[in-house]
């Protein structure tokens, strides 16, 4: 029983939010990424156009954020400056 199961997930593939917009907060509609080279999600800006979807683990690279997992390309990944902002802050606190 447990084998069939696991048999079934693994042809279901991952899912993947998708679309192209200047616009992140409305990109909400889902890909089922059923075809078995496609095995990451993906998100790409370029000049503004925010492109998401399903790709394969080879193209990955460069500017384009992939990522593996049911809907981890669901928002803009966090830049250097936020975290150093971040990690500031927290050290402002705790010596004050």
């Amino acid at each position: 029983m447990s084998d069939s199961i696991l048999y079934f997930c693994a042809a279901c593939g991952i899912r993947c939010y998708t679309c192209q917009t200047t616009n992140p907060k409305t990109c909400t509609d889902i890909l089922n990424c059923t075809e078995l080279s496609l095995n990451r999600c993906f998100s790409l800006n370029v000049d503004g156009l925010i492109t998401k979807g399903c790709i394969n683990r080879g193209f990955c690279g460069g500017s384009m954020f992939c990522c593996e997992g049911d809907l981890c390309n669901s928002a803009i990944a966090i830049g250097p400056s936020v975290i150093l902002l971040l990690v500031s802050s927290a050290i402002i606190t705790l010596f004050l």
